[in-house]
């Protein structure tokens, strides 16, 4: 039978279309439809009948779409009963009105139906996820369904403006755990992401689904992930986790944005995750708790980029290679001697362009710009706009580096006093 190279239906138009054998009988009513998870993500496995014997399925490959608008088997030996194991997602089940991220738009939204695709001819006459339809199109279809003739229904809706997320940008969250299916998403998109968009996901989602996406997230991701969001979530992410779960995440934070964290959360929760850290990170961090939350120490972080005074740019060069901490936030390399005393601050811009047998108290600035650890939140501030700084050194009462104040902190600072 001849039919389009691809037609496209929605899943609303297809649930309760009759299914027939070759010779015309009734074998069943489509209930749902089986999508593969993972690397085969989108391709449908098979479609989910209704029996008079119970739920069945068969396979995508052996059903075909008629003239008449019913679906038709290849074999009757196709349909098979329904096993609860199988690894997948079911659109009806699983999908259709619940919360999605669209990967694409960096949001959370909510899946009204979906859009399927007939491709190919003949032998080849395949059912395709195309995309989920998250816009009033879809939420038409549901509400008249069944008010209206599947052809008059698709034909109006048809008429509405269309609002679709492909399947490729469609990443599913899966929260149910007394489930027998275990959906196995992928969640590496979510990780190439910036953080502040994960962030923001985090706080549209409700608590369950929240959980869900933040325990996908590696530890390296969570830990930036976590810096961006507030106090008040930061605690509700953390609340299911144990504590070794914790301090694994927490090692992978900024010193100071972990000492913030945990200077948040209750004393006896906070004590047994900096048990479970590792020695050195749990020592900055311990450290900089002992500074006021409102000081320019409370607020500085320990990870920074320095060498000695009679260093060369090469010198500099690998030292930010052997860097551990955010490359991004690396503005400037400081000179200490051996005392810690700071004694110069080279740009990565005067870096770059030197020659790697340049000494660096050559290219330093001739007065480096420091703040006492004491210094106040306000003051801080001041000192940021005034001089238009990237960042700051943080020093003690002999003029040794303790850290660097970094402007995010400050902008972050400005930002809750408005």
């Amino acid at each position: 039978m001849e039919t389009r190279s691809t037609a496209r239906v929605s899943l609303t138009a297809l649930l309760g279309t009759p299914v027939t054998d070759a010779q015309g009988h009734l074998r069943g009513k489509l209930k749902d439809i089986a999508v593969a998870t993972g690397p085969d993500g989108g391709k449908v496995a098979g479609l989910v009948l209704k029996t008079r014997a119970g739920l069945s399925i068969v396979p995508s490959q052996d059903v075909m779409e008629t003239p008449a608008g019913t679906l038709e088997l290849r074999s009757a030996g196709a349909l098979v009963p329904l096993k609860d194991e199988e690894n997948y997602l079911y659109l009806q089940r699983d999908l259709v009105d619940r919360q999605i991220i669209d990967i694409h738009g960096r949001k959370v939204v909510r899946a009204n139906d979906v859009d399927l695709e007939w491709m190919g001819k003949g032998a080849a006459h395949l059912l395709r996820v195309a995309e989920v339809e998250v816009g009033l199109r879809g939420a038409f279809r549901r509400i008249f369904k069944g008010m209206l003739p599947r052809a008059s229904l698709e034909s109006i809706s048809r008429k509405l403006k269309p609002s679709g997320i492909p399947w490729q940008f469609v990443d599913v969250i899966e929260v149910d755990p007394t489930r027998r299916v275990k959906l196995r998403i992928e969640y590496e998109r979510l990780a190439e992401m910036h953080p502040s968009d994960l962030a923001e996901i985090l706080e549209d989602l409700a608590p369950a689904e929240r959980e869900a996406v933040f325990t996908a997230l590696d530890e390296e991701v969570a830990a930036e992930t976590l810096e961006e969001v507030e106090p008040r979530l930061q605690k509700a992410l953390l609340e299911k986790l144990d504590e070794e779960k914790i301090a694994d995440i927490v090692e992978e934070m900024d010193p100071g944005a972990a000492a913030d964290l945990l200077a948040e959360l209750p004393e006896d929760q906070s004590d047994a995750i900096l048990e479970e850290m590792e020695p050195e990170e749990r020592q900055e961090v311990e450290e900089l708790l002992e500074f006021p939350e409102n000081s320019a120490a409370g607020c500085m972080t320990t990870d920074f980029v320095h060498v000695s005074v009679d260093a060369t740019v090469a010198q500099a060069v690998q030292a930010l290679r052997n860097f551990d901490g955010d490359p991004e936030s690396v503005t400037e390399i400081y000179l200490l001697d051996d005392r810690g005393v700071l004694h110069g601050a080279v740009s990565l811009a005067r870096l770059v362009m030197a020659q790697p047998d340049t000494l660096l108290n050559v290219l330093a600035e001739s007065r480096v710009l420091s703040c006492p650890a004491d210094l106040k939140q306000n003051d801080l501030a001041e000192l940021f706009d005034k001089y238009n700084l990237h960042s700051l050194p943080v020093v003690d009462d002999q003029n040794r580096m303790a850290g660097v104040v970094q402007a995010d902190h400050v902008i972050s600072f400005l930002r809750e006093r408005i």
